[in-house]
This record gives C-alpha cells, sequence and structure tokens, in this order.
C-alpha cells in the first residue's frame, strides 16, 4: 500500500493532511480530537502578543457562498487572530505535542513588524517543542490595517526582513503564508526564499465581500447593520490556489522551495492534484468546518487508493510531477486539433449544448428534427463549451483529430482547401522544404 508518511522541511507527520491555522485550531480540545480522527498535523491558530489587544465581534463572522443544492462554495470569515491570552495557547500546544510525538505541529505567528517583537515571541513559541512556525503574511481583514497580515505580505522587502529576523532568532523551521491579495505570487515568494525561508505555504484567504443584505444594505455578516470586506475560502479559491502553487513550483528562481498548498481541499483528488503541482503536503480548513473532522478518514483513503492504482509508493513522487507540463500560452500546440462528439445513446436532448454554442458560441451544433443534436465540424472550434454545459457526463466528449485532418487555423478540413497534407502549410516538412 502506498506510504502517505510526509517529510515537509524535517517536519514528519502520518500523512500529508494538516489543518490549515483558523477556527479549527484555535484551542487543545478541537487539535485533539483532529488527531483522534487521524489528522496528520495542525498550524495552531495565529499567536500573537504585541500591539493592541485582539477583540473579535460577537456577531456573525461568517458568510457563505452556495451552489444551488446549498453545498458551501465559499466563506468568507471576518475573524482575527487569536483572542485568548499568549500564555494559555503556549501551554496548550506543549501539552498537545508531548502527548502527540508523532503528529506535527506548527504554530502561526503575527507580530508588528519590529524586530524586537519577534524575538521577545520566537523563544517562547520554541519552549512549546513545536515542530515549526508559520509566519501570517496574509489575513486580509482586520489585522492589516494594523500594519501586519497582509500588509506585510504584499510588500516583498518587509517578508525578506521579518524572515531573516526569524532565522535568525530560532533554530525552528520557518514556512511564509503569502497572501494571493496581490499580482505576481512569485515576488513574495522569491523574498521568503532570499529570507531564508525553509518554506511557504499559500494560498491565505482572498479578500473579499460575499453578499448584500437587500433589506438592512449591509455586506453579510452583518454586525449592527455595518459589514466589511474579510478573507474568503472554500472550493471557490481552489484554481486560484493551484495557479499560484504552480507558479513557484516552475519559478527558475523559487524551484525547489518547499510548498504547502492551501486553498479548497475537500477531497483526496484536490490535495492530489496540489501534490502534483509541486505542494509537498495541504492545508485544510473549510472542508473540516463544514463536514467535522471525520472526513480526514475519507482523505486518506481516497489519496492511497489513486496512488496504489497508479503505482505512486509514496507522496514525495506525487509531488510535482505535473510541473512539466505547466507552460506559457505562447508555447501550446497550435495544431493539435479536437472536435467535439456527442454520444446520441446518452443525449437527453435538453439542448443545454445547442443554446450555450447558438447564443454564446460558434453556432457549431446543429438541431435535427426530433432535437437530435449534432456538431458541425467546420465550425466547431474546440471551445469545450459544450461538454461543460452538458448535465449528461461523458455525454459529449472532444476527440483527437489526426494531424493533417484540419487547418489549425480555419478549422476547415485540408482535402477541401489544400488538396493534401504534403503541400499544407502546417506541414513542417513542406516549411522545410520551402
Amino acid at each position: 500500500m502506498a506510504d502517505l508518511t510526509t517529510d515537509f522541511i524535517g517536519i514528519k507527520s502520518p500523512n500529508p493532511f494538516w489543518l490549515a491555522s483558523a477556527p479549527p485550531t484555535d484551542k487543545e480540545y478541537n487539535v485533539r480530537r483532529a488527531f483522534e480522527a487521524g489528522w496528520g498535523g495542525v498550524v495552531w491558530k495565529t499567536l500573537g502578543e504585541a500591539g493592541p489587544p485582539i477583540v473579535n465581534v460577537n456577531g456573525p463572522r461568517y458568510g457563505v457562498v452556495y451552489g444551488a443544492d446549498r453545498r458551501v462554495l465559499g466563506i468568507n470569515n471576518i475573524e482575527l487572530i487569536t483572542d485568548r491570552p499568549l500564555e494559555v495557547n503556549l501551554e496548550e500546544i506543549a501539552r498537545v505535542k508531548k502527548d502527540y510525538p508523532d503528529r506535527a505541529i506548527v504554530t502561526s505567528i503575527m507580530v508588528p513588524c519590529e524586530e524586537q517583537a519577534w524575538k521577545a515571541i520566537l523563544p517562547r513559541v520554541e519552549d512549546t517543542g513545536c515542530d515549526g512556525i508559520e509566519l501570517n503574511f496574509g489575513c486580509p481583514h482586520g489585522m492589516s490595517e494594523r500594519g501586519m497580515g497582509s500588509a506585510v505580505g504584499q510588500v516583498p522587502e518587509y517578508i525578506q526582513m521579518v524572515a531573516e529576523w526569524c532565522k535568525e532568532h530560532t533554530d525552528l523551521p520557518v514556512i511564509v503564508k503569502l497572501t494571493p491579495n496581490i499580482t505576481d505570487i512569485r515576488y513574495p515568494a522569491r523574498a521568503a526564499k532570499a529570507g531564508g525561508a525553509d518554506a511557504v505555504s499559500l494560498i491565505n484567504t482572498v479578500s473579499s465581500i460575499t453578499s448584500v443584505n437587500l433589506d438592512t444594505m449591509s455586506p453579510e455578516p452583518s454586525i449592527d447593520g455595518k459589514g466589511s470586506h474579510g478573507g474568503y475560502c472554500g472550493p471557490a479559491v481552489k484554481p486560484i490556489a493551484l495557479n499560484m502553487v504552480a507558479e513557484i513550483a516552475r519559478d527558475p528562481e523559487t524551484s525547489g522551495l518547499p510548498i504547502s498548498g492551501i486553498g479548497g481541499v475537500t477531497t483526496w483528488r484536490d490535495a492530489a492534484e496540489f501534490l502534483a503541482l509541486g505542494a509537498g503536503n495541504v492545508q485544510v480548513c473549510t472542508a473540516a468546518m463544514v463536514y467535522g473532522f471525520g472526513i480526514i478518514k475519507e482523505l486518506t483513503a481516497g489519496l492511497s487508493a489513486w496512488m496504489d492504482e497508479k503505482g505512486y509508493k509514496s507522496v514525495a513522487e506525487v509531488s510535482g510531477r505535473a510541473v512539466p507540463n505547466v507552460t506559457d500560452w505562447q508555447y501550446l500546440n497550435l495544431n493539435y486539433i479536437t472536435k467535439a462528439r456527442i454520444d446520441q445513446d446518452a443525449c437527453i436532448k435538453c439542448g443545454r449544448c445547442y443554446a450555450a454554442c447558438e447564443d454564446t458560441s460558434h453556432q457549431a451544433i446543429a438541431m435535427k428534427p426530433g432535437r437530435v443534436f449534432e456538431v458541425i465540424d467546420e465550425e466547431c472550434v474546440a471551445c469545450n463549451l459544450c461538454v461543460d454545459v452538458c448535465p449528461v457526463e461523458n455525454c459529449i466528449t472532444m476527440e483527437e483529430l489526426e494531424p493533417g485532418m484540419v487547418d489549425a487555423r480555419t478549422g476547415k478540413k485540408v482535402e477541401a482547401e489544400y488538396g493534401n497534407w504534403t503541400t499544407h502549410p502546417n506541414n513542417p516538412a513542406a516549411t522545410a522544404a520551402e
């Protein structure tokens, strides 16, 4: 069977699934329940000390975006870092680590951007026996207004500076948690590496307002008639996270920098995708909040079964497998041709493919008597929209055509326009002969 044990920057855990720094890791009780359920590690909810006291709202803290079946697609939260005393948190971390020595415990930290503040808190955290620290440079609300969180994460020079302070004042592995609220994720990642960070984790939450109460005219969650932007997480942010992880993994300046992938991990497949794009492990928050800690059993069983099926013996064998296949648009093969194909036996004649293509795409699907839908090859540009809107899985597929059958520029059959493939301008042999 596949071995799910991971060694992430020297931090060992029985599986690659860690709970992210968030409400589920706010106290000893929660973390013990998580470890009893089978989680491989946790990043303890962000600790802080210097600066104004942390006081959370006593009203709603979450706003939610639902799918059509009321499934949670994303959660927006306005909760701050822990409002529990630092000493209490440190005592709890020490107790839990003593009782679960085989599990990873990383402590998230956020203090003002002053060397003395970091120098003061690091030894106290190190004394707990935890396995590493995560620098929270990602929180987009509340703390950023105090000059912390994403206010630091959006300035590469600050990232490098604080990482250097931490590497100087602790022997623990240092993970830098990056904010997605930035134009190009490569620059903060490069800064973290330049500062000596052992790894990066990403993404933290996306700055957002999820909805507006049209009766009170205030954003949700609403506190006494007022609302604020918060941090958005959950399945909806996964595509953003995957892209940013891949950008760091394939950037020559950060190649080899260990990555902890975060952002919408809900199933084992999500985790496998993060691993394939360069992550060494994954962190989970929203899925645990929605389904409880017991979801870890599905995550580990699913990942293990898939790895067995594919012949991967370890998580390390999966990590980075897809990175060589991530490229810039300009390097895509413009001579690769596919066309949509409709399985008439599977078709339920709903007409969604026809409506989408006729109204918003390339008028490449014909509706014939009896509501029979057929693809018009000459007009099909292989955009895949019909596949995406079809409610029947695998009813519409994309068929790869042999080289030379269709002109990649016009979509027309080669025989009709040029007579044969030998003289076609897209034929490398013909081009070379010229």
